[in-house]
């Protein structure tokens, strides 16, 4: 296959993936991203070889040069996904590759969360009038509902009126793979958004309006949800960073340490496989001292007792 015919089932690829497999906006666009920097590695051989190289040899010295660039495993190994996904595709299409691809072994890290003090900190220390931004309600609404469900920040963009129940205090999300799912969020967030709506929101005509919108009325994009989190930074020390996604981390991790069932916190999180949820089960540095202090045999151990 050369370069023109990869050009044209490439975007027959992300039309599948978009229509029929409907997998996330995130995924596509990480997609199309790596294949277009792949396109951009593959022009630059081609000017200087002095015949095309066909696709499955190109992709093999691809994934060399990511290799002496020193690529973050992760990032390969999710470039690896795209391309055995395109291989897949092309296989209904009677087209054979062959390609020989092993994801690499990515080492998994702990995720990087808040602390309770730091959550309940943020949300009932701050006041509004503190905060560096036009629509202060809005703003504490998004950081608690983000909290007390722990959804994505795409989520939370396109949640509409007619998705929330104030009265149950539940949510219908639409995740990953347009999957739905219903999430519950407090009494405590239950009251921010209602502020939020009855103070800062324009009045809503249509149940099908989103939840979260701009000074204009236009629905969140994740960029500014981002940057509206982003904002609460400047009150923690050291100036910790802080994401949508370790809203995430937090919220999980919290429910976890309290004792929540591991598949009830899969459930809410949207997590196709339990495998996802798990990474929330590290320990924090105090409860293991207080594991240690507890469990371990020397604590049992009196001096005197032995005279040897």
């Amino acid at each position: 296959m050369n370069l023109t015919d990869f050009m044209r089932y490439k975007e027959e690829f992300l039309s599948y993936i978009n229509v029929e497999r409907n997998l996330s906006y995130n995924t596509q666009r990480s997609y199309k991203s790596d294949f277009n920097i792949f396109v951009d590695f593959w022009n630059r051989i081609n000017k200087s070889e002095t015949q095309e190289l066909e696709l499955r040899r190109t992709i093999e010295r691809y994934f060399v040069h990511l290799f002496y660039e020193k690529i973050d495993k992760s990032s390969v190994a999710r470039k690896i996904s795209c391309f055995k996904s395109f291989e897949k595709f092309l296989k209904t299409k009677d087209i054979e590759i062959c390609l020989k691809l092993k994801r690499p072994q990515v080492d998994k890290k702990l995720p990087v969360y808040l602390s309770v003090e730091e959550i309940f900190f943020l949300l009932d220390s701050v006041k509004n009038e503190e905060l560096p931004t036009k629509r202060p309600i809005r703003d504490k609404a998004i950081f608690e509902l983000l909290y007390a469900t722990g959804i994505r920040c795409s989520e939370l963009c396109g949640i509409t009126m007619q998705d929330i129940d104030m009265h149950e205090k539940v949510i219908r999300i639409t995740g990953k793979g347009r999957k739905e799912r219903f999430v519950l969020f407090g009494s405590k967030a239950r009251i921010r958004i209602e502020e939020y709506l009855k103070e800062e929101r324009p009045k809503v005509f249509d149940i099908k309006e989103y939840l979260f919108v701009s000074q204009r009325n236009v629905p969140l994009n994740q960029r500014t949800v981002q940057r509206v989190v982003s904002m609460f930074r400047t009150f923690l020390r050291g100036n910790k960073q802080i994401t949508p996604h370790k809203i995430r981390h937090s919220f999980a991790t919290h429910l976890l340490n309290r004792g929540a069932d591991l598949r009830a916190v899969q459930e809410l999180l949207g997590h196709e496989t339990l495998a996802s949820t798990e990474k929330y089960t590290h320990v924090t540095p105090s409860q293991l001292t207080k594991m240690c202090n507890t469990l371990h045999p020397f604590n049992d151990f009196k001096k005197g007792t032995d005279k040897a």
